[in-house]
């Protein structure tokens, strides 16, 4: 967490949305995150998207586990209701306040290692559950607060910084979120503004779980093998009684290329991504199309971004449980103790 905070004056001229929010409304603190993430570019992403859609940020609860990703909540939406959770446990939290209150919007903020190792079965449950919420994983194939091992989504024969390659295979958190009965599932790039914001806000609207894949760039492991002002070559040869860092400015990474059109992204240790915009006339209301997909463009080395799945009849876990409309906390006495009458009769139902 940062407590570093932004000046609350700004100009009176700023543009307001229906509700008469500025844009400043919805910014949260001033980020610690190394110059150029493009987990602050999704921040971004996410501020635009709320005041585009008029949304009233004390509606809005974010909750989040451990990580660089996970901090980025407190980068966003000040106003808001937050969390921040133990790692990898953010869905179960992001439940129990879903089913206490129904009326907030929820947005889950998780990063590859979050959801895909220590809380990978808690990623899987609360799919399969139909939480109605936006889960958000900032995808950087890297545990870049343990400095840049390869996370569970790393492609396989990737390159890390320190010359290793990865031999494991990756895990699609789109493709399994789609098998598992995520009704929105899409994947983007968190140097395409014009992409992501609309992918955001169709996210936010939707009525069931919600899931966002958004590649963003790790620029921390940028330094290559063999530089003499690496981090690697300088710790080997420091005697220094303690350790310090230092991450080097870079400009933030951004595209803007056609939909059905192929885009190749240089990152700023020299890798590449090959980015694959879905074509306007693609149909996301099959899961075995969209699996289908998904497969032929990893066959090509290429990442499928858009809009992937989409249920056309959404459910959530309320639904499926037919809870109370009713947020817990306004429930009176009558409501939560019924008496013993109501009591033997749900006890007879099971004689």
């Amino acid at each position: 967490m940062t407590y570093i905070t932004k000046p609350k004056l700004h100009h009176p001229g700023l543009a307001t949305n229906k509700l008469g929010f500025t844009h400043r409304d919805y910014e949260g603190r001033i980020s610690t995150l190394c110059a150029g993430c493009g987990h602050d570019s999704i921040s971004a992403a996410v501020i635009q998207a709320c005041f585009e859609l008029d949304i009233e940020p004390h509606r809005v609860a974010k909750l989040s586990g451990i990580g660089c990703s996970s901090k980025t909540p407190d980068y966003f939406l000040g106003q808001s209701h937050g969390f921040n959770a133990v790692h990898g446990r953010m869905p179960s939290v992001l439940t129990g306040a879903n089913l206490a209150n129904r009326e907030l919007i929820y947005l889950g903020v998780s990063g590859d290692g979050d959801s895909a190792s220590i809380g990978f079965g808690q990623f899987v449950h609360c799919l399969r559950r139909g939480v109605n919420m936006v889960y958000i994983c900032e995808n950087n194939g890297v545990y870049g607060l343990t400095k840049g091992q390869f996370s569970a989504t790393a492609d396989k024969g990737s390159k890390a910084k320190s010359g290793a390659i990865n031999a494991d295979s990756p895990i699609d958190l789109v493709s399994l979120a789609i098998m598992l009965g995520a009704t929105f599932v899409a994947r983007g790039f968190s140097g395409d503004r014009k992409q992501l914001v609309p992918l955001i806000k169709a996210a936010i609207t939707h009525q069931g779980s919600a899931v966002l894949d958004i590649i963003s760039p790790c620029v921390t492991f940028n330094n290559h093998a063999g530089s003499t002002k690496s981090f690697d070559f300088v710790r080997a040869h420091n005697e220094a009684v303690n350790r310090l860092d230092y991450v080097p400015a870079e400009k933030e990474i951004t595209v803007d290329y056609k939909e059905g059109s192929t885009e190749i992204v240089r990152q700023h240790d020299g890798s590449v991504l090959k980015l694959a915009k879905l074509r306007s006339d693609y149909d996301p209301s099959s899961r075995v199309a969209a699996l289908a997909h998904l497969q032929d463009r990893q066959e090509a080395g290429e990442i499928a971004t858009g809009l992937l799945f989409l249920d056309p009849k959404p459910e959530d876990l309320h639904g499926h449980l037919n809870t109370i409309d009713a947020p817990l906390n306004r429930l009176g006495q009558d409501e939560l103790c019924p008496g013993a009458d109501a009591l033997e009769a749900v006890n007879a139902e099971y004689r």
